[in-house]
């Protein structure tokens, strides 16, 4: 009896689980055997890993806390993957999604409108690249590679210039009380992880369950026939793009807006960079898949948030622990890596 579509769909993603799974236990293998290179007590190390991640509803908290940004990054990513495109212009999106909510909360203290313009200004920022490569055949890696340093300077000048901070030169002016993200009980963590969630199962019941979704992976899959079938693959790209940047500007702006206890952008923007470059590593393990990318997100979030305890408890130097978790996080990126090399490939050939 042959197995239907949807029974096929369920093994794949298990055989991806397991995967992910077995990448995860060899990547904390090599961490260990490290650990033991440089006489640390690799057992004491992930006892602290975990327990500062997960041990107690302050870490849990931390844990979730961090893995709520880069699971919006992380859909941009993933949406692009599933259109075709390599877009890695999570980082600036997430930049202006940040500096929105800052500058629109304070003109109107209200929760809402400050979410609705980082959504916006960050889809107006992913505007130019997905232009120039629908109409001019610019590759999105080198227009989203320049648009995020345009993007980054021209937030920083906004940063230290007219939204600093006259009171704390350390950080702009502050996000306004009303407009805040209330938080979850009596933790730091926000409501914006809840709603980072709802924007991957949006993003999942999008791309699989709306005409809108299935041109975009089909055009991902196969231009030509996506195009033969009826669908504009440059259509299914622009709105790749404007999709990506909603998700990255919202990120941004919950970032700030659920910003515990500082409400603001660092000067600098020490605690906005590299949040959308972080995403990309949360989608490959995650496979490129919204639903799997909230499992992914979470994980790289306690693997942040279990730093200091694992610092802590093995005397492990924090050069040390940053190797560790590069390391535990390129093995478990690898099946996700592979995967893309050969849907690359495979459209290369057709």
């Amino acid at each position: 009896m042959k197995s239907s579509g949807s029974e096929i769909l369920r093994k794949l993603n298990v055989k991806a689980f397991i995967e992910s799974l077995i990448a995860i236990f060899v990547g904390f293998i090599i961490g260990a055997i490290v650990m033991y290179a440089f006489g640390y007590d690799a057992i004491k190390a992930y006892e602290g890993l975990f327990t500062g991640a997960l041990g107690s509803i302050d870490g849990i908290a931390a844990t979730l806390d961090y893995s709520t940004p880069i699971m919006l990054t992380a859909l941009t990513f993933a949406i692009g993957t599933r259109t075709g495109i390599f877009n890695i212009g999570a980082e600036s999106s997430f930049y202006f999604g940040a500096i929105a909510a800052v500058i629109f909360t304070n003109l109107w203290d209200n929760m809402w409108f400050g979410l609705i313009m980082g959504m916006v200004l960050g889809a107006l920022w992913a505007l130019p690249a997905a232009v120039l490569k629908v109409y001019r055949g610019v590759h999105e890696v080198i227009s989203t590679i320049m648009l995020n340093w345009i993007g980054w300077y021209f937030v920083l000048y906004l940063i230290v210039g007219p939204y600093a901070n006259p009171q704390d030169p350390n950080k702009t002016i502050r996000i306004p009380e009303a407009a805040r993200l209330p938080l979850i009980g009596d933790t730091t963590l926000s409501w914006g992880f809840i709603i980072a969630v709802i924007a991957a199962i949006f993003t999942y019941f999008l791309l699989w369950h709306t005409g809108l979704g299935f041109g975009m992976r089909v055009s991902g899959q196969n231009p030509r026939a996506a195009e033969y079938g009826g669908i504009n693959p440059k259509m299914a790209v622009m709105w790749s793009f404007i999709i990506g940047g909603i998700m990255s500007g919202l990120g941004g702006a919950i970032k700030i807006m659920g910003g515990y206890p500082g409400y603001a952008i660092s000067q600098g923007g020490a605690n906005i960079y590299g949040l959308g470059f972080d995403g990309i590593g949360v989608s490959l393990v995650g496979r490129n898949h919204p639903l799997g990318i909230i499992l992914s997100a979470i994980f790289f979030g306690m693997l942040r948030a279990g730093t200091s305890t694992m610092q802590a408890t093995a005397q492990v130097p924090l050069e040390i622990v940053r190797v560790i978790q590069g390391i535990i996080v390129i093995t478990v990126a690898v099946p996700g890596l592979l995967d893309l090399i050969k849907k690359a490939f495979g459209r290369g050939s057709q």
